[in-house]
Parts: C-alpha cells; sequence; structure tokens
C-alpha cells in the first residue's frame, strides 16, 4: 500500500513539474535581454525569504484590483515559488491589457537565467 501511495505521489510530482516547465516562456532568454519588469506574485512573507534583486512584489491574490506599477506595454515576467501562480498571473494581466505579460515561472529557476 505504501508503494502504491509512493508511486502515485512521485507520478504527480513528475505531472506538476512537466506542466510548471513546459509553461515557461520560450523566449525567456530573449526577453530578459530586453528592458523588463519582474513580477513576483508570491505572498511577502515568500518575498521576503529571498527574491530576484529588483522584482516587484504583488500577490497573486491581488492581482487583478490593485494599481499596476508599470506601463501596459511593458515586458512582464511572472514568477512565483513553483511556476504555477505566474501562469494564472500572465493571464489575469493579459485580461487587464498588459500585453507583453510573460511566465517565467519558478522564481529561483528564473535567477539562473539572469547570471
Amino acid at each position: 500500500m505504501i508503494v502504491i501511495i509512493a508511486v502515485i505521489l512521485i507520478a504527480l510530482y513528475a505531472a506538476y513539474k512537466i506542466y510548471s516547465t513546459n509553461k515557461v516562456d520560450k523566449q525567456l532568454d530573449g526577453l530578459l535581454k530586453q528592458k523588463h519588469v519582474i513580477l513576483d506574485v508570491r505572498t511577502p512573507g515568500e518575498f521576503s525569504g529571498g527574491h530576484i534583486e529588483g522584482a516587484v512584489n504583488i500577490p497573486l491574490s491581488q492581482l487583478r484590483t490593485v494599481e499596476m506599477p508599470m506601463d501596459k506595454n511593458a515586458v512582464i515576467i511572472t514568477c512565483c515559488s513553483h511556476g504555477l501562480r505566474s501562469v494564472k498571473a500572465v493571464e489575469i494581466l493579459k485580461n487587464r491589457g498588459f500585453v507583453n505579460a510573460h511566465n517565467g515561472g519558478a522564481w529561483s529557476e528564473l535567477e539562473k537565467h539572469l547570471k
């Protein structure tokens, strides 16, 4: 029984990693060479535990209502802890008229692209 549960958990984790990795914008490296804004959609507590230098922190829960500090045409690259909230953030931003919103995935992985 424990083996079955372990196999299910491993399969779920693998599916999650494949999903979050496939949702990262394929043009990420090129976008990072342009003038851009990193938008971290984690909670303030998560953000304070580590983040990309210069990133703007607006939690996903506030993204629909908060006044955005960037231009609607700015290149915005979203990130979060594992890459799932950042996918939703891109959808919300595009619905709000931010035409150049892109998913950067997990902040720790995105940070590696910046080095």
